[in-house]
């Protein structure tokens, strides 16, 4: 058995709300493949999900029957490698990319706290796939993750009170690029020209959880 699985396991699905229910699969692996599953095949009675580092929070469309759509997620999640894989190959295609100049005021010291060269931290950053796990902090705001990645930093020890947008940063295992000025406090390694956020597009937000991306080193940068 794949060691993923939680056909011997069962995970918590609690009421949050009254039209909602907070999925707790316990497993970063499970909860990745369930999210992408909810992505390309929503429940009948399900509105919307809000993923974050370690549940999903499902809402409930009015006329939902809680105890259906709740058993309906269990079997998800007993299944979760097949559905996520049905989900998976439909999405081999959907990588966003991003272009970015690694010139970030942090590149150096992020190499430094890593004990490796500012070319090795490019290296790693462009050769990794990223997924975004959830968005937050601010609209369009995705914290991507990579199995791939070995670029594992702490936030800086004091926060900027203004980060450029189109900053791509590094924090906590993940790297995410600042939709728009505001304060932050990750290593920021490079920037972009990429909108993440644009309410003209029909998808405001360029990353969705689930979206893959794969960064490039900018042309000339």
């Amino acid at each position: 058995m794949a060691a993923n699985s939680l056909e011997h396991r069962t995970p918590r699905i609690l009421p949050a709300g009254d039209r909602s229910v907070l999925v707790d699969p316990d497993d970063e692996a499970d909860l990745s493949m369930f999210v992408d599953a909810l992505r390309f095949g929503l429940p009948d009675g399900v509105h919307d999900v809000l993923p974050a580092a370690r549940t999903v929070l499902v809402t409930l469309t009015e006329a939902a029957d809680r105890t259906a759509v709740t058993e309906r997620l269990r079997r998800m999640l007993g299944e979760t490698g097949t559905f996520a894989g049905e989900a998976r190959a439909r999405a081999e295609d959907e990588v966003v990319t991003i272009p970015v100049r690694y010139q970030g005021p942090d590149l150096e010291d992020v190499a430094a706290h890593l004990g490796i060269g500012v070319r090795e931290v490019i290296t790693a950053h462009t050769g990794a796939l990223w997924r975004c796990s959830f968005v937050g902090f601010a609209p369009g705001f995705g914290y991507l993750e990579s199995a791939e990645s070995p670029l594992a930093v702490p936030r800086r020890v004091e926060s900027r009170t203004s980060v450029p947008a189109g900053s791509v940063a590094l924090a906590d295992g993940y790297s995410a690029v600042y939709p728009r000025r505001s304060p932050g406090g990750w290593q920021l390694i490079g920037s972009t020209d990429i909108d993440l956020w644009d309410l003209a597009r029909a998808e405001p937000s360029l990353l969705r959880p689930g979206t893959k991306v794969r960064f490039i080193e900018e042309a000339g940068a």
